[in-house]
């Protein structure tokens, strides 16, 4: 390890009339000054500074042992909160799920479980569009369509997206639907028993369908839609009116945001409520009732800038302190997906792209792929279905999960599918490589960690045992800066790394007379491999 603090503190010492002269002189002190530690064998000072620092192999060899015994939670960073609001996936009612969810769903699913994983109370907040004027024209339409609107169901209604472009074509079209559809808003609103029913009824044929994506991806949310927090408005809104942040504007009352020349409009000139009401509803709530110190957002980029309007207008009315202390909260932007063309990822019809149909396409191939390989007759059909959904699912995770999220991707199954290269595929494979070997060394691995002993004596054992180690901290990284891409890069190093350390004939593992420790060294590798895609949301497989 090389620490380089000698050269920034000779920046900050150099003509104050210190006893040094340059950085070497500052490395040899920080050398000479630190404490006695088993962490560390050696300390030398090299070229303009730089303290370099040998951990001991002892050390590391009995850190990772010590992480087997006790279990990889040992590892877990420590986050400084202990509630956190992560609101991810969010689509809305009535209208399909797109790519932009599904990277809204896989994001926000990974931020979920680093903070579960560091001990931190996660809620997980689906907040769906079910709210809304679309719900008058939904609901008269539904009236109309099936006079005894309590037995539509998913398969009689069939495509929900097909009926939201009929209701919303014939409430373009025609004058007295539309006049009905208004009317029936207010009564929706207003909390006629009938409409409620059928708003009801609605909502629920669109969860089952939202449903199919989630129990796919395996991500677990809580709804907590538009209209749960639709009774807090007034009284948020009337709170920040008395702290004097709400204006007059142009006949709608706003909050004017310093350094952003459009204001964040709270209620409509028609009296109406929007996004920007129901949003410092819902934090205002999160801070409040829910006591969370972090809330985390996570929407496409497109959003950021109304976002950082409502958490100024939070900092503003006092409910959330300046600067990045807690409680805060983040907003987590995503780029977009795109096609082969390098455009907004569509089908050849320009529609939108059914996530059920997409995963469907991932499972599937991926089984052909595992066919192909002659699996069909050695597994059983469980084993092919169950890998099928590991393979396939998580290769379109991790291709989303391994971008630095700011950034536009390009939706490939071939690429992702691949078993070559930084993928999902590679990765479960290498996983299910070291589960063979201590499969064929027929040791029981649990007696082992707890009689045998790991050394670290080969180069590339002392590199393997290394960044076993930064797991801890590569977590906390990527938990602080929310950045799930950090976790992936580190798996896939990590896999790299063991490919070398296994490659290598003087590592050889089964009958060397190393064999105890080398097989702790690949116990220890699989069970850090399979925590990282515990947090990416993707199932390790142990046989190919």
């Amino acid at each position: 390890m090389k620490c380089n603090n000698a050269m920034g503190l000779w920046s900050k010492i150099k003509g104050k009339g210190t006893q040094f002269r340059g950085p070497p002189a500052v490395g040899e002190a920080i050398k000479n000054n630190l404490p006695t530690s088993e962490m560390i064998d050696s300390c030398s000072v090299a070229g303009p500074g730089f303290v370099n620092v040998v951990l001991s192999k002892n050390w590391m060899a009995k850190s990772i042992q010590k992480m087997l015994v006790e279990g990889i939670d040992t590892w877990a960073p420590q986050p400084p909160v202990k509630t956190a609001v992560v609101d991810f996936s969010s689509p809305n009612i009535a209208k399909e799920m797109h790519v932009g969810h599904l990277r809204s769903t896989i994001i926000g699913d990974t931020l979920a479980r680093m903070l579960e994983f560091s001990k931190v109370k996660v809620l997980r907040r689906n907040h769906v569009g079910d709210w809304g004027t679309q719900f008058g024209m939904l609901i008269e339409f539904l009236f109309e369509k099936f006079p005894n609107f309590e037995d539509a169901t998913e398969t009689a209604i069939g495509d929900l997206q097909a009926f939201y472009k009929a209701s919303k074509q014939r409430f373009d079209s025609d004058p007295a639907f539309k006049e009905r559809a208004q009317q029936a808003v207010v009564r929706l609103q207003g909390g006629e028993e009938k409409y409620r029913r059928a708003w009801a009824q609605i909502c629920e044929i669109s969860r089952t369908e939202f449903h199919k994506v989630y129990q796919r991806l395996g991500v677990h949310l809580e709804e907590k839609g538009e209209s749960f927090y639709n009774p807090y408005i007034p009284g948020v809104i009337e709170g920040l009116t008395k702290q004097g942040l709400v204006e007059e504007s142009q006949g709608a009352r706003v909050i004017f945001i310093e350094g952003i020349n459009i204001p964040l409009i709270v209620v409509k000139s028609d009296g109406g409520f929007n996004y920007a009401s129901t949003d410092l509803a819902a934090l205002w709530y999160r801070l409040n009732e829910e006591k969370a110190e972090w809330i985390i957002y996570v929407t496409d980029v497109g959003q950021q800038q109304h976002f950082d309007m409502v958490f100024k207008a939070a900092k503003r009315a006092g409910w959330l302190p300046q600067g990045d202390n807690y409680p805060k909260a983040s907003h987590v932007g995503f780029g977009l997906v795109l096609g082969e063309d390098g455009k907004r990822f569509r089908t050849r019809n320009t529609e939108v792209v059914r996530l059920v149909d997409l995963l469907d396409e991932a499972k599937n191939r991926s089984k052909a792929a595992l066919i192909e390989r002659g699996k069909g007759e050695e597994w059983t059909e469980e084993e092919i279905e169950s890998t099928a959904d590991a393979v396939g699912y998580g290769a379109v995770k991790y291709a989303d999960l391994k971008n630095n999220r700011l950034t536009n991707y390009t939706f490939n199954f071939d690429q992702m599918l691949n078993d070559k290269g930084n993928t999902a595929v590679y990765l479960l494979y290498a996983h299910a490589r070291i589960c063979s070997i201590i499969r064929r060394s027929g040791k029981d691995v649990e007696e082992l960690k707890n009689k045998g002993t790991l050394v670290l004596e080969h180069k590339d054992e002392r590199d393997l045992g290394l960044h076993l180690l930064q797991f801890a901290e590569v977590v906390e990284e990527a938990c602080t800066n929310l950045l799930p891409n950090v976790v992936c890069d580190y798996l896939y190093n990590l896999s790299e790394i063991f490919s070398k350390f296994y490659s290598n004939a003087e590592c050889k593992v089964i009958g060397s007379d190393k064999e105890t420790s080398r097989l702790l060294l690949c116990e220890a590798t699989a069970v850090v491999m399979r925590k990282c895609f515990n947090l990416l949301g993707i199932t390790p497989i142990y046989k190919i």
